[in-house]
């Protein structure tokens, strides 16, 4: 079979025409079912209908959400599955099914270092990265967030250019990729002598990259995290075939047999003697299906890859499987902002955590009032938006607003802390600005005497570090994502310093929460409850095992690899065992138990 390396060509479909595993979508998902099942012997194809390598997961954190890991125990932290189960239990409620829940919590421990023994991928847990919901039992203050470590683009060899780029806001000078904690030390760079080396370093590399790359090839955040599966999936001898239509799944009498496709105008069927995985990232970047399963005002825009369209899904309907029941907004969201370029292309920048949360910034709805705390995660954020519209109010888009002193500091969106020059983000109106508060409002189109009013009334809790309206800052996460070095409260400042700025964001979904119905081992189901032969789904392509919540950075990425993994397990005739009536110990992966089961 051709490696990764190999474009597209008919020469690989008649050397791989009788597959064991055919994977439709190239994101952490799909590779981490492509590999999984790979490990066990069988014979894999992975179809890509873009150009490009890596779905939403390239241009994501790349960060994963799995308690109770082995990486947690090694700083000390033992015995999280319970304290883990607690929290998702009141999470969820009754807004879904617990099964789905605690297959993740079983499972992704385990996927997670066979991942970790298996491939170059490495990654560290944010031990200050709190979960989102601080407010209910079981939260961990961080360690449950694993970031993946750098990885040097260079050992994809010719596969660096089919790497799907990051978001073009979220690089520096055009190609250099940072982390978050990176950025932060980089903004210090005049006032710490560590900060300059390391800005020097970096664009270094970035430099002597560019005498050979389109970019830098040193990758973080969901650029590494796909880089890594793809250089794992080239030694596994794993093909990745980029610009393939899939038109319908075939059948047998076992169930799925394959898929019929076209690919560079040929029609060609692919036989699956094991199965068929769907990972194509559900249905973020189709308008149609924004309209008829996402929340109105229609989300105009999204920060997901363009090939998540839900076409997997439509596949998996004509076969007979089923959506899982109406989650209420069905999405995963970000709060953006949208930048018209020249060329006419909108970039959309994802406002997660460099600017809502640091003090000095509050949001306001079409009355010119606040409606939410502003550190709170992007996706609560967003449901407080949506919120706030249906309770006769408009906040959908909300106006960010800040002053002189804030966005000389922290920046706000695709505007750089300590620009040199505002004239092309003001001269499009992606930002705007007024010396008062009063032309401000009026610019906005919100009643000046109502955004002075909310203004002064923060203003005066302000200077002394609280917010007792909203209680920005009070939760472990809120500080986590604020200014440190700002006293008393790292998230609350006044906003007092001419002229004033505000910018729009609106509702993104980054992915989607509604999918297929699926079992304990990835199978799609058919509206009886069954399991279709040979046909499995994970990533966004499945109902949310979190019924639409968000627990914690890289919860979406965490699942996808997890029932990617179960899916390539079951597929091999390698099935991970369940664990519903044990106890919490049992399920943990360090228990004596639970290794004996993987074992």
């Amino acid at each position: 079979m051709t490696r990764t390396g190999h474009d597209t060509s008919a020469e690989t479909f008649r050397t791989a025409d009788s597959c064991d595993v055919i994977v439709l979508g190239s994101g952490a998902a799909g590779l981490t079912a492509a590999l999984t099942a790979g490990w066990q012997g069988l014979r894999v194809m992975v179809l890509e209908s873009q150009a490009v390598i890596g779905g939403t997961s390239a241009r994501s954190s790349g960060t994963i959400w799995v308690p109770d890991s082995s990486l947690l125990l090694a700083k000390g932290v033992p015995g999280d599955c319970g304290a883990a189960e607690t929290y998702l239990a009141h999470l969820v409620d009754t807004a879904g099914a617990a099964a789905p829940w605690r297959r993740f919590l079983e499972a992704a421990p385990h996927m997670l270092d066979e991942v970790m023994t298996r491939t170059d991928l490495r990654f560290s847990p944010l031990m200050a990265a709190a979960d989102y919901r601080q407010d209910l039992p079981g939260a961990a203050s961080g360690g449950r967030a694993l970031e993946p470590l750098p990885f040097d683009g260079r050992k994809l060899g010719e596969d660096f250019t089919r790497l799907a780029p990051p978001l073009k806001d979220l690089m520096v000078f055009g190609g250099m990729m940072v982390t978050r904690a990176e950025a932060a030390r980089l903004l210090r760079f005049d006032r710490s002598l560590a900060s300059l080396k390391l800005a020097l370093s970096l664009t270094l590399r970035f430099l002597l990259d560019r005498l050979r790359h389109a970019r830098g090839t040193r990758l973080v955040l969901g650029n590494a995290l796909i880089a890594a599966l793809m250089d794992a999936c080239r030694r596994c001898d794993i093909s990745i075939v980029t610009g393939v239509q899939v038109t319908s799944l075939t059948h047998d009498d076992k169930g799925i047999s394959g898929v019929r496709l076209i690919h560079q105008g040929r029609t060609l069927t692919l036989t699956a003697r094991r199965g068929v995985v769907l990972a194509g990232g559900g249905f973020p970047a189709s308008p149609h299906k924004r309209r008829e399963h996402l929340p109105h005002p229609t989300p105009p825009a999204t920060p997901a890859a363009p090939g998540c369209v839900g076409s997997t899904l439509d596949l998996a309907l004509e076969a007979g499987a089923t959506l899982g029941p109406d989650l209420g907004d069905n999405g995963l969201w970000f709060p953006s902002s949208l930048r018209k370029c020249p060329d006419g292309e909108t970039i959309v920048y994802p406002h997660i955590a460099l600017d809502r949360s640091k003090p000095g910034l509050i949001a306001v709805n079409g009355r010119g009032k606040r409606f939410a705390n502003e550190a709170i995660s992007y996706h609560e954020f967003v449901r407080a938006m949506y919120a706030d519209r249906a309770r006769g109010h408009e906040a959908v888009p909300a106006w960010l607003i800040v002053d002189h002193r804030f966005l000389k500091r922290y920046g706000l969106g695709a505007v750089r802390p300590r620009a040199l020059s505002l004239k092309a983000p003001l001269a499009s109106g992606y930002l705007l600005r007024d010396d008062t508060l009063a032309g401000l409002a009026r610019t906005i189109d919100v009643p000046p005497a109502a955004l002075q009013e909310t203004i002064d009334w923060y203003n005066r809790f302000a200077a002394n570090g609280t917010d007792p309206e909203f209680h920005k800052g009070e939760t472990a996460y809120d500080r986590g994502n604020g200014d440190p070095s700002h006293r008393p409260n790292p998230c609350v400042a006044p906003i007092v310093h001419a002229p004033f700025y505000a910018m729009a964001v609106w509702p993104t979904p980054l992915g989607t929460s509604r999918g297929l119905l699926t079992d304990a081992h990835s199978r799609v189901l058919d509206g009886a409850g069954q399991a279709i032969g040979n046909l499995y789904a994970c990533g966004n392509d499945v109902q949310s095992a979190f019924a639409g919540h968000y627990p914690g950075a890289g919860a979406q990425l965490a699942q996808a690899m997890t029932f990617g993994w179960l899916a390539g397990r079951h597929a091999a005739g390698q099935p991970f065992p369940t664990f519903e009536t044990a106890s919490p110990d049992a399920r943990s992966p360090h228990s004596e138990t639970s290794v004996k089961a993987r074992t």
